[in-house]
């Protein structure tokens, strides 16, 4: 009697079996990008709250980095100096207004306001009289590691 080549009914119930686990476990996993999402928005934002003090000590004028959600971060400038506010939209290095976004992330632990300010000597504070310096970290949803803030400093890391 010869032999005829193929699959036996258990070699086939258990390929089904095991790609069925791996759509079930894997595939989910793979799909979700919401740990890459978390790393680039915290990139961004580090980012951002560097672009900001060396906007600051550059143009010799205050740079607002405002959280208007916990999702955006806006820098503004001070149209003059000295100035107690920012009131025009700081460009990015592309010309347009800086503006880093990502809805489905958040960032916490800025100061009550939502609002950094960049001091012309590169100092962050937490008011826009310089008074009150900010040294704290900034989480992101989904990272381990918070954007760390030295406002005596400057550094952002």
């Amino acid at each position: 009697m010869a032999r005829h080549g193929g699959f036996t009914l258990p070699e086939l119930i258990t390929v089904m079996v095991v790609i069925g686990i791996l759509s079930a476990v894997a595939l989910p996993r793979m799909m979700d990008n919401r740990v890459l999402t978390g790393s680039v928005f915290r990139a961004d934002v580090v980012s951002a709250l560097r672009y900001a003090q060396k906007s600051a000590v550059s143009h010799r004028r205050l740079v607002c980095a405002t959280f208007t959600t916990p999702t955006t971060v806006t820098l503004t400038i001070a149209s003059a100096n000295p100035a107690g506010a920012c009131n025009t939209a700081l460009s990015a290095p592309d010309g347009s207004p800086y503006k880093s976004k990502d809805a489905s992330i958040q960032a916490s632990g800025y100061p009550a306001g939502g609002v950094l300010y960049f001091q012309t000597v590169g100092t962050i504070t937490s008011d826009g009289a310089g008074t009150t310096v900010f040294s704290g970290n900034i989480a992101v949803t989904g990272q381990a590691a918070p954007v760390r803030v030295d406002g005596a400093t400057g550094y952002v890391e």
